[in-house]
This record gives structure tokens, sequence and C-alpha cells, in this order.
């Protein structure tokens, strides 16, 4: 496997979500979710289609809202080494483009062949924690909520509390919110975006010391393939939103209590991750259009040589068929 993944495919990968955030941004504030989502979709699949490996898509869009999707099993590159998986979400935050709000990201992850992790049929959500490589190892998401936040706080030379947590805003979390908040520490909301709330939170300088909640399995995974190149920990368990789904889960003979580390999420060591973004927010400036260019911001890692590269690029609107992956 070492030998096949040489290539920095982190390099490769930046050029597919340069694609669909271009492509999507043309639609941030219209409304429609969908409708970006779907040109993300387009643009993503046309330039992966021309990168050099056989990949498989294992972590998709789209299943649990019926939006455009790559689906789930898809077959993408041109069929040569390596052999590898995919982790797509073409615009992480489609409800932030849709309004015009901050933080809006494409995304793409790739490692080898069957190293990510996939829920049981039926599992779209996980509970989740992540946290920034001094924390890493002081996280227990089957813990109480005020013994994370205040090992976290040790981990990072804090008073008790002294810490600020990202969660998503919606109404399952609000026994969560007053959790944290009794302990002491401070509530970063957002309406979506868990991927790039993940990142922030592994991330020197943003101001978030972890990222708590319930959000997508996909996201999930695409987010701890970013979190093992910056050094990040992570961990979840399957979210049931019914007792059926929980029944399901047993009568397949998994244990729904597991604790799914990052390790679990994505096995490889080698892992591939870049990201666009779409609307600017904590993490990246969003696309940016002129008359005859189009600029974009990108961060890309590489988890074995634990390198972060950030990259700004001017696109020619005149050469803008060959961004797009057509010829």
């Amino acid at each position: 496997m070492s030998e096949e993944m040489e290539r920095n495919l982190a390099l490769e990968l930046v050029r597919v979500t340069e694609a669909a955030a271009i492509a999507a941004g043309r639609w941030i504030g219209r409304g429609d979710k969908n409708g970006a989502d779907g040109l993300a979709v387009d643009a993503m699949r046309s330039a992966l289609a021309r990168i050099e490996m056989d990949g498989v898509v294992v972590i998709g869009e789209g299943e649990k809202d019926e939006a455009p999707m790559l689906y789930i099993g898809e077959e993408i590159g041109n069929g040569r080494p390596p052999r590898v998986d995919i982790a797509v979400d073409p615009i992480d935050g489609t409800r932030l483009l849709a309004l015009g709000m901050p933080g809006a990201v494409a995304v793409v992850a790739l490692a080898a062949r069957g190293t990510m992790y996939s829920a049981p049929p039926g599992i779209y959500y996980l509970e989740k924690i992540a946290v920034g490589r001094r924390a890493r190892g002081a996280i227990d998401v089957g813990a109480s909520v005020s013994q994370n936040i205040y090992a976290v706080s040790r981990a990072l030379g804090r008073e008790k509390g002294n810490i600020t947590v990202m969660v998503l805003d919606r109404p399952r979390h609000e026994k969560l919110i007053n959790d944290i908040r009794a302990t002491g520490a401070r509530v970063l909301l957002i309406t979506d975006g868990d991927v790039a709330g993940s990142i922030a939170a592994a991330s020197e300088g943003t101001g978030v010391d972890m990222l708590m909640g319930t959000g997508g399995a996909p996201e999930a995974v695409v987010a701890a393939c970013a979190l093992k190149a910056l050094g990040g920990d992570m961990q979840c368990k399957l979210y049931f939103r019914s007792e059926d789904e929980r029944k399901s889960v047993v009568e397949a003979g998994i244990d729904p209590e597991k604790v799914l580390t990052i390790d679990d999420l994505v096995t490889s060591d080698d892992v591939f991750f870049a990201a666009t973004g779409i609307t600017s927010g904590e993490l990246l400036h969003g696309v940016i259009y002129s008359e005859t260019s189009i600029t974009t911001e990108s961060v890309v890692m590489r988890a074995r040589s634990g390198t972060i590269r950030y990259i700004k690029a001017v696109h020619h609107e005149d050469k803008l068929s060959r961004i797009m992956g057509r010829s």
C-alpha cells in the first residue's frame, strides 16, 4: 500500500473541491440547497473521474435527505492503482449556502481501500466529540458532559470549564447545551457544517476547543480524516432516533453502545483530505467571482506527513472548462 500511495493525492483532490465550490458558489443565497448540491455533485464527479486511482465512494452525501448524491458504491477514477475509499461531502452546509450564511465548504477525503467506517444500514447519525492535538486521549463519548469538559480543560492547562465548545444549534441539543453551560464552559452555536466545526475544534487559533453533539455519520468519517492529519482526536457512538433503529442494530449483532474511536472511523494512517470554501467562514474564505476570474481558498492535508497546506488559487473564466473536469 505504501508503494501505491507515494503520490500526494491531496494535491489532486483540491482540484475536485475547487470544482465543486466554483459550481455551487453561483447559487449562494438563492434559497435552493438541492439545486446547489446537484451542481457541486456533478462538478465533483467529473473532476474525480480524471484522477489516476481505482476509487469507490464509501461515504456519500444525500441518502438521509434525498439530496443529489455521489452514491455509495459508485466507482470513481480511471481504474488504475491505488485502490482507495473515497468520502465526499460536496457541500458541508447546504443550508448555509442557500441562505448566504458563512461556513459552507466542499470536502473530499481519501484513504486505502477498506479503511473507512460505514454506519449500519438505516443509521444516519452519531454522537460526536472532537478535539485538537493537546486534548488527544482526554475525551470519552461514554462519559458525562462535565467529565469531558473538565478532562479537556486539564489537558489544555486551563481552569475547570475554561474552554469553548462548538455545538450544532438543534432542539435535540437543548440539554447538552445546558449541561455544558453548567460547567462554566462557553458554547458557540453553529447552524450547520459540523465537518468544518470539527476541524475548527482541532485547529490552533480558532478559539474553539471542542465539538460536541449529534450529527451525520458521513460527516463524522470525513471529519475524522482531517483530524488524523491535524493530530486531533474524535470519538463517536451510534445515535438512534427511534427504538426500532436500536433494535435493528442489536438484531444485526452490533453493540449499540460501542465507542467508535478515530481509528475505527478511518483505520488507515495515510489519509488525504481537501476542502474549499464556498461561503467565507472560520476555516476558509469563500469563492470570489470577478469579471474575468474566480478566486478560491482551500486547505489540503496528509496524515502520514502531517503536512497542512492552504492554497489560494485564481481561476480564469476562459479556462474554467479544464477546472470543472471537462475537456
